[in-house]
């Protein structure tokens, strides 16, 4: 398994606001069809998913951070942050590096925008991996608002002060709310750099903006969204994924997979919100099943 990036190519992409960074981990010319990654947030980058290079023995994985995030342009204008040009970022990247035939990855955030855009039927879409996505966000909240009550008491008692004070920059807060991420978000102690990079140079404003505070409070442009009617029209093979502790809980999450016609779900017992990071060598097992039993290439 591969810690390092070794790209056989990176560059940058010109997309409605900006320009987004790529970088290609394997042969860029596949006999098999790539696989494109998009990444969690918003505003975080692709640096915590650098367990998808585990991949390129068997296809080339394409990776990009979105605008405001990572090594893309941050203009940080709000005007862009909004589902549908992050979705129109998808089809910029394809068309700028010729995938005519590519498998789609969205982690959280990354699913909502893989389950738009496979719901609007692109061509050239062979299959689609929904790793813990983000489907609906009221179902997100209320699942994790459970998750939240089953913290210890303390923990939860922090949390109720500093929100009632409006003071969710302070220390003790923040440490209250570590203690669900290490629950919920990504359950391997101590967390890798891989995934710490990524916690490093996230655009927090953007995250702040489009979602909110942390990850059990949506206060922004995505409080209210629902893309479950989207899931009935997704045509391409699709692997759902979840952990067992994971913010996109395995109750919500095999729901909203029973909804995708052609939909296999899948659970990982020790993982929470990173199963690929936690349960690295399962987790890439289980993608190169799907990939070589459907007709992804």
């Amino acid at each position: 398994m591969s810690d390092t990036w070794d790209y056989t190519d990176q560059g940058r992409i010109a997309v409605e606001g900006g320009s987004v960074w790529y970088g290609i981990y394997g042969d860029p010319r596949p006999e098999r069809t790539p696989l494109l990654v998009i990444h969690g947030g918003p505003g975080m980058s692709h640096d915590y998913l650098r367990p998808l290079s585990d991949l390129p023995d068997d296809r080339p994985v394409v990776f990009y951070d979105q605008l405001d995030a990572g090594n893309s342009e941050r203009p940080n204008d709000p005007a862009n942050w909004n589902v549908a040009r992050f979705v129109s970022e998808i089809d910029r990247v394809r068309d700028a590096l010729s995938l005519e035939h590519v498998v789609v990855f969205g982690n959280s955030w990354g699913g909502t925008l893989a389950t738009a855009y496979a719901a609007s039927k692109p061509s050239g879409l062979a299959g689609v991996i929904l790793s813990s996505p983000l489907i609906k966000t009221d179902t997100w909240i209320a699942d994790n608002t459970a998750y939240r009550e089953a913290l210890p008491a303390d923990v939860r008692a922090t949390l109720d002060t500093h929100e009632a004070a409006g003071t969710t920059d302070d220390p003790a807060y923040l440490q209250a709310v570590d203690v669900f991420y290490r629950r919920h978000l990504c359950r391997t102690n101590p967390w890798p750099d891989y995934v710490e990079r990524t916690f490093e140079v996230m655009n927090v404003d953007c995250y702040a903006a489009m979602w909110g505070p942390n990850e059990f409070t949506c206060t922004g442009v995505l409080k209210g969204y629902d893309g479950s009617a989207q899931l009935p029209e997704i045509e391409a093979p699709v692997l759902v994924t979840c952990g067992a502790f994971d913010e996109a809980t395995p109750q919500s999450t095999k729901a909203f997979a029973a909804r995708i016609p052609n939909a296999v779900f899948q659970v990982f017992p020790a993982s929470s919100h990173m199963a690929f990071v936690e349960e690295r060598e399962a987790y890439m097992q289980c993608v190169r099943t799907f990939l070589h039993s459907t007709d992804c290439g």
